[in-house]
């Protein structure tokens, strides 16, 4: 298990402005209305990029942590199985949502969060990671159209 420290990137703020532009430069023409961060260091990423961009937010939690109803896919992991929730209803029928996380590794958490909006009507415009594992191959399991974006690919 590989494990990438984001934190020193949080804690400079000239850092943390940076990726922040290059996700919204990523973002802005795919004309995302929504940003589905995912538990929990891309609830981090995720809801300053839609602050920066004016647009509403919506958390892909781990099982047992939403108030309301929800819809929960589960998945596998390279050390077992986990699961992302979101509430039932987080999206309007053909919206346009960027799934935002970390880091990208094996693409068994972001694939989740991509299946859960898609099942939910909205249109995954793309995913967007402060890091990618390229060696891991994690685009390889995200649906074949999803388009991807790493600030930074080791």
């Amino acid at each position: 298990i590989l494990f990438k420290d984001i934190t020193p990137v949080l804690g400079d703020a000239a850092a943390f402005s940076a990726a922040l532009d290059a996700l919204v430069a990523y973002a802005a023409p795919r004309g995302v209305t929504r940003v589905v961060g995912v538990e929990a260091r891309g609830f981090i990423l995720g809801a300053a990029l839609a602050a920066r961009m004016n647009l509403g937010f919506v958390p892909a939690r781990k099982p047992g942590k939403l108030p309301a109803e929800v819809d929960r896919v589960t998945y596998a992991l390279e050390y077992g199985s986990d699961g992302l929730e979101l509430h039932v209803g987080s999206f309007a029928a053909g919206e346009r949502v960027l799934v935002v996380d970390d880091v990208i590794a094996t693409g068994g958490t972001a694939a989740a969060a991509i299946s859960l909006a898609e099942r939910q009507g909205a249109v995954v415009a793309g995913a967007a990671f402060l890091i990618e594992l390229a060696f891991l191959g994690g685009r390889a399991r995200l649906p074949p159209a999803t388009d991807v974006f790493a600030v930074l690919t080791f």
